[in-house]
């Protein structure tokens, strides 16, 4: 038997006798292809997770060498970041706050949503990444796979050991066989033990609303490459449906449907304003926010638009010094608490927003914080920024 086939028994076998019992897996609409089977596919054997999926004989090598390549990233990941970020951060959160998080300039990292905001219930992440065509796994022998595994461990390793990714980590999973922004969203998932249950993809109409992508207009779409979002990136080599994805899942078998999508946008203030995307994020009202190692996009003049929606909707926002400068903080009436120490930019930014955030902090006490959240400052030291309307942060 082929190993597409080979794959494909025994996904429906999972489906049918496993834990994610079809009842289980439905999607928050009804329109729309679910990929479910390449979703099962990829947790098995990109992000290793052990839910119960077969594969070929051939690839048993392989993905073991893999995964315990990858469980060790993880286990770091887990104790440097996870295992002290959440419940610093969980003090800091006001007891009610919305559902419903955005994550500008976030390509890859819902890993951090997670950890920031673990009761969310819909999680908006966007970046200049596309999602990435989920179709192309099962078709491997076992040498290729090979490749595109290293390739994938490459990429994701930035983000495990510094949580955050580097702009070149990023791009390079924007071709290939795995599809990067989607193994990278599964990873963070696998991390945490949650359950992914449905993979769709979507287009934003102009309205701002979703329209999730039928498999008749997948296909029709199958030969219009997905370009890239700004001239200095990379282009894909996959399909414009395979733009923007929805993953949902469950944080237990049977707990609430969680949703997160995933935006490919450029969001600088030529293409957000006006955007189907801006009008998207307008539509949710107030929400909860964060952003890190955003190469200080915010401080820009041509990233106003997409600063100015952040102070206007975002009731709480916890970011490193990539976040809302005092300036803007101040003007939209926002209160900002500081932790660690900022004494200049990590990249080369505005010097007057950097003089202000030096400011900032010089004049609150020190607070400590005991995991790297984005950037480090221009020598090393750890920080993070708290910013929310009008009462300060909780201090632990």
């Amino acid at each position: 038997m082929s190993p597409r086939r080979i794959l494909a028994s025994a996904v429906l076998v999972l489906v049918a006798s496993g834990p994610a019992r079809a009842d289980k897996i439905a999607a928050p609409a009804a329109e729309g292809k679910n990929f479910d089977s390449e979703l099962a596919l990829l947790y098995r054997v990109v992000a290793c997770a052990d839910n119960g999926v077969a594969i070929p004989e051939e690839w048993n090598k392989v993905v073991e060498r893999h995964c315990a390549d990858l469980e060790q990233q993880k286990q770091r990941f887990r104790a440097r970041y996870v295992d002290k970020a959440m419940p610093f951060i969980a003090k800091l959160r006001p007891a009610e706050l919305p559902a419903e998080i955005v994550y500008p300039f976030g390509g890859g990292d819902l890993a951090s949503a997670l950890v920031t905001y673990p009761d969310a219930t819909e999680i908006t992440t966007m970046s200049l990444e596309h999602a990435g065509d989920p179709t192309r796994l099962s078709g491997l022998t076992a040498l290729q796979l090979q490749r595109a595994l290293a390739d994938f461990r490459a990429a994701i390793r930035g983000l495990l050991a510094l949580h955050d990714s580097s702009s070149v980590n990023l791009q390079k999973m924007q071709r290939g066989p795995v599809p990067g922004q989607v193994a990278f969203f599964l990873t963070a998932l696998s991390v945490f033990g949650y359950q992914p249950v449905s993979l769709r993809y979507f287009r934003l109409e102009a309205d701002g609303s979703i329209h999730y992508y039928s498999e008749q207009e997948i296909a029709a779409l199958a030969e219009t490459t997905a370009v890239k979002k700004k001239a200095t990136w990379e282009n894909t080599d996959h399909s414009v449906a395979f733009s923007n994805v929805e993953i949902g899942f469950r944080r237990s078998p049977d707990g609430p449907l969680v949703v997160h999508r995933h935006v490919a946008a450029n969001l600088d203030d030529k293409h957000f304003g006006g955007s189907a995307v801006e009008k998207h994020l307008l539509k949710k009202g107030e929400v909860a926010a964060m952003t890190k190692a955003a190469s200080y996009l915010l401080w820009k003049p041509n990233f106003s638009l997409i600063r100015a929606y952040l102070s206007q909707s975002a009731v709480f926002m916890v970011s490193d010094s990539t976040g809302i400068p005092p300036l803007h903080a101040r003007q939209a009436g926002l209160a900002q608490v500081c932790y660690g120490k900022f004494t200049g930019a990590f990249l080369k930014a505005n010097a007057q927003h950097g003089n202000a955030f030096v400011k900032l902090w010089s004049t609150q006490p020190f607070r400590k914080v005991p995991f790297r959240y984005g950037y480090p400052d221009r020598v090393g030291n750890l920080h993070l920024l708290v910013t929310q309307r009008q009462t300060p942060a909780v201090l632990p």
